[in-house]
């Protein structure tokens, strides 16, 4: 691997240490350490390839000045790449590119998860109980099994909850941007009609700061009275609407994995006695973390491969 000893890559947010000896056994140089926007943009100009998660955001001043520099790959460590400027990038001659199949069963699951934890209270009966209370009578929860979930975005994470949903013995609706697919075994619906009859509603879908957040004031209304709300994409939901309806019984309980803002100074929507809340953890599994590490070494291989003048191939097999 003697040309790749000049490949220079920063994992600004952290990556797996296998990852990271993988890539430097191979002789990449590899930097583990953060640095803020206000420093990012001339250190990169050192940089072949930059490895982020969701905490650096590369935005077009950051690549402005990093202009003239080395940087020929951004890689997000994860699905989600709106804390990139993609077109920007693109425009500036940088390539982007993510791990979209490493987290889906990660995500899938926390999903189920919070379903879980709305539909019988985990939340709330775990705090009333120690601080001294028995409520017994006060949790009534429902089963999951014979509800509608409704899956807005039938993508790879999508797919992976609605196979472990069915399980469940729910039955899955989905919609999606593409439209109705026919290799998907499960019934497409339109959007609003999604939002009429599912008694589930779990999101997977980016966000797309042209249209705003996906559930807002007027998707709330068109939802079904008692339904429940799943939030562990990036697709925004209008936080304030989303209150204003669990406090009003609209909504009957959420779980939200992503957040408006992050960390979430929300207070009043993450002590809702209704509400499920994770600090985004979708992929904080350490087989998800794993396939990620898998997958950034995959890319940073594949983009560099001309760069390098001889291949040890047991080396990348064994990856």
């Amino acid at each position: 691997f003697g040309g790749v000893k000049m490949i220079k890559v920063l994992a600004n947010d952290g990556l797996q240490k296998e990852a990271i000896d993988k890539l430097t056994s191979m002789g990449f140089e590899v930097v583990n350490f953060h640095y803020d926007k206000d420093e990012l943009g001339n250190i990169l100009r050192k940089f072949d390839a930059l490895i982020i998660r969701s905490a650096t955001k590369v935005t077009s001043d950051v690549i402005d000045i990093e202009a003239g520099g080395k940087l020929k790959l951004i890689i997000r460590a994860g699905v989600g790449i709106d804390n990139i400027d993609v077109k920007y990038a693109n425009e500036k001659g940088i390539i982007v590119k993510n791990t979209p199949n490493a987290s889906s069963d990660s995500v899938a699951e926390l999903a189920i998860a919070h379903m879980f934890a709305v539909a019988r209270f985990l939340g709330a009966s775990n705090y009333t109980m120690r601080i001294g209370e028995w409520n017994k009578k006060k949790y009534e929860g429902i089963e999951l099994s014979g509800k509608i979930l409704g899956i807005i975005g039938m993508g790879r994470i999508g797919r992976a909850l609605a196979t472990k949903a069915t399980a469940l013995g729910m039955k899955v609706v989905y919609n999606d941007i593409f439209g109705k697919q026919n290799n998907i075994p499960y019934e497409f619906l339109e959007f609003d009609d999604l939002l009429s009859k599912s008694d589930f509603i779990s999101l997977h879908v980016p966000y797309d700061k042209n249209k705003g957040p996906v559930i807002g004031k007027d998707e709330i209304e068109k939802m079904k009275d008692g339904a429940y709300l799943i939030n562990c994409a990036r697709g925004k939901v209008d936080e304030i609407e989303l209150l204003n309806a669990l406090n009003t019984g609209k909504i009957a309980g959420a779980g939200i994995d992503v957040f408006e803002e992050e960390p979430t100074k929300n207070n009043e929507l993450i002590n809702h006695p209704n509400v499920s809340v994770t600090p985004h953890i979708g992929a904080s599994t350490k087989e998800a973390q794993k396939r990620i590490g898998e997958e950034v070494i995959t890319t940073i291989i594949n983009y560099f491969s001309s760069d390098i003048s001889s291949i040890n191939a047991k080396t990348i097999e064994s990856i």
